[in-house]
């Protein structure tokens, strides 16, 4: 790991010692770095590298995140509302900074923190050109999306002669990219369709850059493009889930970046009279009698309830317990009959075990939903 990276959070690893007693998501140094190292590597030299920071660094705490990664040599950063790229602005980051959904209010804010917007289409470019002409601004940097076939936002392929025509007179913006999103390249089956993307997005940009006269960066290529499709790498790529620790691949295990701990509130040992645990009194006490641990977090931090009534188990010591009874908006309850547990022991709800992965095949969601639903109550902590 290098030392100035290390040395930079030193900090926020030691403050974890000081102040252990606390539900915490524990982003790993290694980990992120790991990570970066193994995506830069599938890339050529000349390839700049996005990392997405966007909803709060996909849970793992957006300045801290954005910190590291523009300590590690990331070129750009995204975010998608204007909103946080001022927060990274006022934290101090310096790189630069793509609003992937700029809107169409928010310009006079994206101008004033030097942040570059995604321009989806026409409306939108000309509010932005609107508010630099008052400013008496020229060559903006922008970054014009195009649409390939996610058919979300970005300029389909009958709207391309009118931005050209609007573009070729335009001298208050400069477009610096030109950017499209690949639906599916995650999935095999869909390799046929993602080509298409592909061909679809070079042939629009091409023709765009003839009108420009110059040509802008050119990217396509998600996490899982990164993955699978290096080839079409074009100028840069854009790194979101995948410098988080989840793979496109299977069998293909990057390293793992958070783990949400805390620690057990309470141990009760309850007899088979004691009636039932929980909320609806859906936990059911064992004929021989139950063990429970209680513990800090809920669904209010991120414990999604269908978690519930032993659908999951989390670890304590190295053991995995089963949840009991209803998961509550602030504790939850384990079952740790038969096993040594006391007060203050570390629980892992997600980690090295269980995985965050392991937690969304339960949940029948992805990884993405998990991370993003830990909320900010929940101390972000830098470890080594």
């Amino acid at each position: 790991m290098p030392a100035h990276i290390y040395a930079k959070f030193i900090p926020y690893i030691c403050d974890m010692y000081i102040n252990s007693d606390f539900s915490r998501l524990e982003i790993s140094l290694k980990g992120c770095l790991d990570n970066y190292r193994y995506f830069r590597s599938k890339l050529e030299d000349r390839t700049k590298l996005l990392v997405l920071v966007k909803a709060n660094a996909y849970g793992h705490g957006a300045v801290e995140f954005a910190t590291l990664m523009e300590d590690a040599g990331a070129d750009y950063l995204a975010v998608a509302y204007p909103v946080e790229g001022i927060e990274l602005r006022q934290a101090g980051i310096k790189s630069p900074i793509i609003v992937l959904t700029a809107g169409t209010d928010s310009f006079e804010q994206i101008v004033n923190y030097g942040l570059e917007p995604g321009i989806p289409n026409l409306f939108s470019l000309k509010e932005l050109c609107s508010v630099l002409e008052k400013r008496g601004m020229r060559d903006f940097p922008v970054h014009i999306k195009l649409d390939s076939g996610m058919h979300r936002l970005g300029f389909v392929t009958e709207e391309l002669k009118e931005l050209e025509d609007f573009l070729k007179d335009c001298q208050y913006v400069k477009v610096k990219s030109i950017y499209s999103h690949l639906a599916a390249a995650d999935d095999p089956s869909c390799d046929d369709f993602t080509l298409g993307q592909i061909e679809l997005f070079k042939k629009n940009a091409d023709s765009l850059s003839e009108t420009l006269g110059y040509r802008p960066m050119y990217h396509i290529l998600n996490s899982a493009g990164i993955e699978r499709f290096p080839q079409y790498q074009f100028d840069m790529v854009r790194l979101g889930i995948g410098i988080y620790g989840v793979s496109a691949i299977p069998g293909n295990h990057l390293s793992p970046v958070a783990s949400f701990k805390c620690k057990v509130l309470q141990v009760k040992n309850l007899a088979p009279g004691d009636g039932t645990i929980g909320y609806g009194r859906h936990g059911k006490i064992a004929p021989e009698g139950t063990v429970i641990a209680t513990i800090p977090v809920g669904y209010a931090d991120g414990v999604d309830r269908h978690l519930s009534c032993g659908k999951a188990c989390f670890s304590i010591n190295g053991r995995r317990v089963p949840t009991i009874g209803n998961i509550c908006m602030d504790m939850s309850m384990l079952d740790v009959t038969g096993l040594d547990v006391k007060v203050g022991d570390t629980v892992t709800i997600f980690g090295e075990d269980p995985t965050i992965s392991e937690l969304a095949d339960i949940l029948g969601t992805i990884p993405y939903e998990i991370l993003t639903s830990v909320p900010r109550r929940i101390e972000r902590i830098v470890v080594k």
